[in-house]
């Protein structure tokens, strides 16, 4: 019956050409003369499509049954003809229409059939769904804890002050740069939090580089009070953040929390030397922190090894 309803389309007997080929292409589609309630047919009102093929030798179509051979369409109703394509493959392409051209016709399922068993055909695996198939988690979290780290060895007093170019060099590109990417892979993987915090991070580092690199190249007075401020600033942030952990693992709970506390000693520490030192071993406790999710994240995906501080939790 070449005269179908898009919203109960179900099976289209068709017939193969009497080719040398043992399978054709056969396409469905519907006329574009569509009528008006039906010309916005969604692709998710047609059930899946099941078309059977019939032995025959003729090289044309079936000619459709006479109008009184055959139950009368409602008005409703549209009409579709099938086609043949001579050629050697084995793709069946199930258009409908949406408008009044046939520029319209959209390609909304892909059918192959088996040359060997022509009642049957095989559905292609499904293509892969767009966006980050990885997890950009664990390298967000290295580039900020191994970044981290390599700061607090200046402010835990562990090395000097020479060793500052390497940390700016690391701060821009891999504490920085990697960072705000990770983000930017998380946000596409539709991970809000790890985006929004990757990316805020990653950005404090680019910026923290410019900044010292700023003071060195053009040395000025120290704002205290601002660096204070801004410090204080981070912390809040930081704070803020944790409250979202605290319904994701332990790992992250640790970093973020032992971080807050890092910006608020750092804030304290623009006034004294003692709790500016305190901060560095807080901080670098926090890097060691998220080096450690980062990892035991990885050997939990990887090598399904599961270690404490990925379970989840839900604390509020």
């Amino acid at each position: 019956d070449h005269t179908c309803t898009p919203s109960t389309l179900s099976t289209a007997q068709t017939t193969p050409s009497a080719s040398h080929h043992p399978t054709a292409e056969v396409c469905l589609q519907l006329s574009p003369g569509c009528p008006p309630n039906n010309r916005n047919c969604s692709a998710s009102s047609l059930p899946q499509m099941q078309m059977a093929l019939e032995t025959s030798s003729a090289s044309h179509l079936k000619p459709p049954l006479p109008r009184e051979g055959r139950s009368a369409a409602p008005e409703n109703r549209t009409h579709a003809h099938v086609l043949h394509d001579h050629s050697p493959a084995s793709e069946c392409r199930v258009l409908m229409c949406d408008g009044h051209h046939p520029s319209h016709l959209h390609d909304l399922h892909h059918v192959h059939f088996d040359h060997h068993d022509d009642h049957h055909y095989h559905s292609p695996a499904p293509p892969a769904p767009p966006g980050v198939r990885g997890n950009p988690g664990p390298f967000g979290l290295l580039c900020f804890g191994m970044t981290t780290c390599m700061l607090m060895f200046i402010t835990t007093g562990w090395s000097d002050g020479a060793f500052l170019p390497t940390v700016l060099a690391y701060a821009a590109f891999y504490g920085g740069l990697g960072q705000f990417v990770a983000g930017i892979l998380e946000l596409v993987k539709g991970n809000t939090f790890a985006g929004t915090a990757f990316s805020s991070y990653g950005c404090f580092w680019m910026g923290w580089f410019l900044f010292e690199y700023l003071d060195i190249v053009q040395p000025g007075p120290t704002a205290s009070t601002g660096k204070t401020l801004w410090s204080a600033l981070w912390g809040i942030l930081t704070s803020l953040f944790f409250l979202i952990t605290l319904r994701k693992n332990g790992g992250l709970m640790v970093v973020f929390s032992t971080l807050a506390l890092t910006f608020f000693l750092l804030a304290g520490g623009v006034h004294n030397a003692s709790v500016h030192t305190a901060a560095g071993y807080v901080g670098f406790g926090c890097g060691w922190s998220a080096i450690y999710t980062a990892f035991a994240t990885l050997y939990q995906e990887e090598l399904g090894i599961t270690l404490p501080g990925v379970k989840p939790v839900k604390f509020i």
